[in-house]
């Protein structure tokens, strides 16, 4: 092998280990708890209790959107979320350029489906060679160790 062709092997992004990317998970959950508890008590400040009836559908749907401009401005950014910072991971298309707006969008909708249908989307990296989620594998995407 030629030093030049090792150097662009070295190069090349790599996916996750399968550990880091459930460590990262877990982290998401916490971010997401926390960022729930504070955005949950801002609803409650502003419109009241919302445990039953039409107001808790509301408020479901506020959590949703706000997570989900969360999750858009930090993939379309810088390709991180907090959680990713720390695990060292980034989301890019590809061709490791940072995500259009579009397929963060659809991402965030797609992994928002996947945590409806049990997780199974997440779970897909276990089985997949690349160990892509299943919304990364569709929409041509993926998590890299940087």
């Amino acid at each position: 092998m030629h030093p030049q062709e090792s150097a662009v092997i070295a190069s090349k992004p790599q996916a996750p280990s399968l550990l880091k990317l459930g460590a990262c998970l877990l982290y998401e959950v916490l971010t997401i708890i926390a960022l729930c508890l504070v955005l949950a008590g801002f609803f409650y400040a502003v419109f009241g209790d919302a445990t039953e009836g039409v107001k808790h559908l509301l408020q479901q749907i506020f959590l949703w959107g706000m997570l989900g401009a969360y999750y858009l401005r930090c993939w379309m950014k810088t390709g991180q979320t907090l959680a990713m910072q720390a695990w060292h991971l980034k989301v890019v298309t590809q061709n490791n350029a940072p995500l259009p707006n579009s397929t963060a969008l659809v991402r965030y909708l797609l992994a928002s489906l996947s945590l409806v249908l049990f997780g199974l989307g997440f779970v897909w990296a276990v089985v997949d060679k690349d160990r892509l989620f299943l919304h990364d594998r569709l929409l041509k995407s993926k998590i890299i160790a940087i």
